[in-house]
């Protein structure tokens, strides 16, 4: 009866439209109340749930991103990535998923990116004689790019909603192969639309001209460096390297490019501190109502019900992807990733799957759906930046879904995409 309350509080929340964090400490509070336990618990776990060390790395990360945004980087992330991919077919949407690659390099997330790229580039591709639709579909869909590479705020989240005991630096590494895959298969999902319709390429400027190119977005490229390079070796940590990646973002857009003005850094700092209030208050109530999954022994009868349904952990983790990917088309990635972490990861390792590999499925999976209705957060930034209806989009999404799913499916069954790589540093 207890899971009734729970799930059904949180169930009529949701669909009357009360925001996640709410449903999600409502929910806990009403089902503390009718188990007879201290109304405190409930806050004492919100408390708790934010109270971790290494959630510090969120703000900064986010700041940087934000200074990043308000500094002109995306404008010269985007000029390297127009002379080096824009000669292909469908030029400027080849150009809009390598910008994603560089820019998500830099800002860690996936709003953050369909926001900058898609506001230069989706005015720039509607001149050039692309449908709308096909310039929100890969904004939207590319951006998830930036969820798979570092510094993504997102394996964070799943590192500490795993009990912190998971490397930061490995599923940083661990999602740097998927994140190309990725960008991979978006690309030739987007040349294959851009042939069956005939869209126009760019001309390539010559290798000098990109030289040029490169060396002038450097500065704004080394970030990346130096967050994964500081983080692999163990030079600092990843809340040190946010505060490092902060002021070097600052340094970047007030000396190197002098674009950063005082509007611009007091517009970096109010987003900022909007975008970790809501994310800390999601994470916050999302501690007590997977507390309650763990009092209530949910994750130990989840593995019993799995296992019940087959002993494969091919066909286990089937059955999780299409459970993430039925639960991201109404709920927010960040309380999905604390709530279904504490369930879906017993059950991983139980068939003998690994953390940090299963953390990858489930970022990608839980990025999926982002882009997708009734609750895509990044489908209606896209949406917004292009003026269209989310029906205009999602009409003909279906292309850059399936290479996302294909990645997907790669992803889960092919453990070494994600384990190589950290397993070199090793």
């Amino acid at each position: 009866m207890e899971l009734w309350v729970l799930f059904g509080t949180f169930g009529v929340l949701l669909a009357i439209g009360t925001p996640v964090a709410f449903c999600l400490g409502v929910s806990s509070f009403a089902t503390v109340l009718y188990m007879g336990l201290p109304p405190v618990v409930v806050f004492q776990r919100l408390n708790s749930g934010v109270s971790v060390f290494a959630l510090m790395a969120i703000p900064f990360f986010i700041f940087a991103g934000e200074v990043m945004v308000r500094g002109d980087i995306a404008r010269r992330l985007i000029a390297v990535a127009g002379a080096a991919v824009g000669h292909f077919r469908g030029g400027l949407g080849q150009v809009n998923i390598a910008s994603s690659v560089l820019f998500g390099g830099i800002s860690g997330s996936a709003a953050a990116d369909a926001s900058a790229i898609g506001g230069l580039m989706v005015p720039q591709m509607k001149e050039r004689g692309y449908d709308v639709d096909y310039a929100v579909n890969i904004t939207v869909v590319s951006s998830i790019i930036a969820l798979m590479i570092p510094p993504s705020h997102n394996m964070i989240i799943y590192s500490i909603s795993a009990g912190g005991r998971l490397s930061i630096a490995d599923l940083f590494t661990a999602g740097i192969i998927p994140g190309f895959i990725l960008a991979l298969s978006l690309a030739a999902a987007a040349w294959w639309v851009a042939r069956k319709k005939n869209y126009p390429t760019e001309p390539f400027p010559g290798w000098s001209m990109l030289g040029l190119l490169l060396i002038n977005a450097i500065p704004g490229l080394l970030l990346i460096g130096i967050i994964f390079g500081g983080v692999r070796s163990g030079v600092f940590t990843a809340s040190e390297s946010s505060c490092i990646a902060a002021i070097y973002a600052l340094g970047v857009t007030t000396l190197a490019y002098r674009t950063m003005g005082w509007n611009d850094f007091v517009g970096a700092v109010k987003a900022a501190v909007r975008t970790t209030a809501m994310v800390l208050l999601v994470i916050g109530c999302a501690a007590s109502f997977g507390w309650l999954l763990a009092y209530l022994k949910v994750p130990t009868a989840m593995i019993e019900l799995m296992q019940s349904v087959s002993q494969n952990p091919i066909v286990i983790l089937l059955l999780i992807n299409v459970i993430l990917l039925i639960l991201g088309t109404f709920m927010d990635m960040s309380p999905l990733i604390v709530i279904t972490t504490p369930i879906f990861l017993p059950v991983a390792t139980a068939f003998g799957i690994d953390p940090v590999h299963f953390g990858v499925i489930l970022v990608l999976n839980l990025g999926i759906g982002l882009c997708t209705p009734p609750v895509g957060a990044v489908l209606f930034v896209g949406c917004a930046v292009g003026k269209i209806s989310v029906w205009q989009a999602v009409r003909t999404i279906w292309p850059f879904y399936g290479a996302a799913f294909a990645t997907l499916m790669l992803v889960t069954y092919i453990p070494a995409l994600s384990l190589w790589l950290p397993a070199l540093f090793h």
